[in-house]
């Protein structure tokens, strides 16, 4: 039996919408070892989305144990990781019972729209009542939206966790129940993740990570507190709220499994945690993530800027404990890579999410189609929870490779109206846009983007950013390699592979008729399906 070497290595445990995935790095951001499984999603009704708490940490422990095998099997030994990070799906939403450990419901995922209603009684509650601002002093109506956008940088929607949190209080008993009892913790994916690999009710650490922190309605975004006017707003104990803490420090230590001992040492939201791989650390750098949704960040630096378009104000990342944050300006698009899936799982179009290439590459344009996917309504820079998906200009002539085509399209007209309200927020024009996620591993996708948007699109060769970004805070944490996130230059020999650059060709002409098509197809699906206050 050969002697197993000694090296130095960080893990990523990458929690996604679909799947989990660990990789295991080296200093240059070369993957050593890695391993990755799907888990089910479940949809009861119509514009509900859940997942199992529990599945999802199972398939965590296993990914985490095969990866290391897999390490070993290439010569390494597994005490060569050293720290780990973990990044996630955000704002899907948990809750869990302090007593048992156990989930009291299953998770509502970040896409799920079932919380309507319970949008618009807030939004009502806003218009009349109002928010706190001070002791006996409300601010209603409009002045009442924008106090929340100045607490929390978000505006109510189904997005966001704290409403997810207040429909299952309002509808499982069992949760209601939890919370009048102050047996309820309450925790997005990377809460729930870190708990149970530190111990669960065993000695398992309850915390919520900054980034995550601010997605959820309840955090103010410049003290980096949960804000007790919004408990009360919304009616929650503080006692169900995990600790906060930031993006990169040792918060524990696992408590299983093949990495017993190592320490957990960043943790960040996936499409932040994205940002910070592709080192847009600095004001005015930008990427897009194409993965379930598509999500593109503007780091702003120290400064919230407050979008007048329609984006949202959010935390980039906290280099450790007690340190000044980076805030992004973000657009959030609801559909992107799930489109895909539609069209292979539901419509039966494709086989292989890959084969949607060679299917819209077979026709020059879309035929006249133009799709909307609103399967959840949509998010930046439209916010209409009631939109729905549209698919119109359909003919006798229209073929599945013409909506493979335009559902490709469809995430290229949103990047660039997220782009065009960044242009305005900014006051800068984009030259070219950085790119990662699954989406991008085809290039007539990237074609299609560089094409609509009258930009270039960068596309590194190591693609797995958002794991990457939660490796580089673990290893900060402990100061593996001499990493330190406060001192971005320390960084310079990470993931310095080549890149490739695709270019428009699209006469201006045949881009702007697209998009005029586009904003028209959008105005046809808001408001399909409106909230009703109760």
């Amino acid at each position: 039996m050969s002697i197993l070497k000694q090296g130095e290595f960080v893990g990523s445990l990458d929690c996604g919408t679909t799947s989990v995935r660990f990789i295991i790095f080296d200093q240059y951001a070369n993957i050593v070892s890695q391993h990755q499984s799907e888990f089910p999603q479940y949809y009861p009704n119509p514009g509900w989305h859940e997942h199992d708490p529990e599945e999802i940490q199972q398939i965590s422990d296993e990914c985490i144990t095969q990866a290391c095998a897999k390490l070993e099997e290439a010569g390494w030994a597994k005490e060569s990781v050293k720290v780990i990070g973990i990044t996630n799906q955000r704002e899907t939403t948990v809750a869990w019972s302090k007593t048992t450990g156990k989930p009291l419901c299953k998770a509502i995922v970040w896409t799920d729209s079932r919380t309507k209603n319970t949008v618009a009684h807030f939004e009502h509650l806003l218009a009349t009542t109002g928010i706190e601002i001070k002791p006996g002093q409300f601010k209603s109506g409009k002045e009442g939206v924008e106090a929340l956008r100045d607490i929390t940088g978000l505006k109510l929607s189904t997005y966001f966790s704290g409403i997810k949190l207040r429909w299952m209080i309002d509808n499982y008993s069992e949760v209601q129940k939890a919370h009048n009892e102050d047996d309820l913790l309450f925790g997005t994916i990377e809460s729930w993740v870190v708990y149970n690999l530190t111990g669960d009710v065993q000695g398992g650490i309850h915390v919520s990570e900054v980034t995550n922190a601010s997605r959820t309605l309840l955090l103010n975004l410049r003290e980096l507190t949960w804000e007790e006017r919004l408990l009360t707003f919304f009616g929650f104990r503080r006692s169900i709220l995990p600790k906060l803490v930031s993006s990169s420090e040792v918060y524990g230590h696992l408590s299983h499994g093949p990495l017993k001992g190592v320490p957990i040492g960043g943790l960040i939201g996936d499409q932040q945690g994205a940002l910070v791989g592709n080192k847009c650390l600095s004001q005015g750098e930008a990427k897009c993530t194409y993965g379930t949704g598509a999500f593109l960040l503007f780091c702003t630096g120290k400064d919230i800027v407050k979008s007048g378009h329609g984006l949202l104000s959010t935390v980039a990342y906290q280099p450790g404990p007690g340190a000044a944050p980076v805030y992004a300006l973000e657009g959030s698009i609801g559909v992107a890579g799930s489109a895909i899936k539609w069209l292979r799982d539901s419509m039966g179009f494709i086989k292989s999410a890959s084969e949607i290439n060679t299917l819209a590459a077979s026709v020059p344009d879309t035929g006249g189609v133009c799709f909307v996917t609103a399967f959840s309504g949509l998010l930046a820079p439209y916010w209409d929870p009631g939109a729905a998906g549209l698919l119109i200009g359909l003919s006798s002539y229209t073929t599945p490779a013409h909506i493979a085509r335009a559902t490709m399209e469809a995430t290229a007209f949103q990047t660039r109206a997220v782009l065009e309200s960044m242009k305005l927020d900014s006051r800068t024009e984009l030259e070219h846009l950085k790119v990662d996620g699954g989406m991008t591993n085809g290039d007539v996708c990237m074609e299609i983007l560089a094409d609509i948007g009258g930009f270039d699109v960068v596309r590194p060769d190591m693609r797995e950013s958002t794991a990457l970004g939660s490796a580089l805070l673990a290893g900060s944490a402990i100061r593996l390699f001499g990493w330190d996130m406060s001192k971005p230059a320390t960084l310079a020999e990470v993931n310095t592979k080549g890149s490739r650059t695709f270019n428009p060709h699209m006469p201006e002409e045949d881009r702007e008729k697209g998009w005029t098509a586009w904003l028209r197809a959008v105005e046809r699906s808001k408001g399909w399906d409106e909230g009703v206050y109760e």
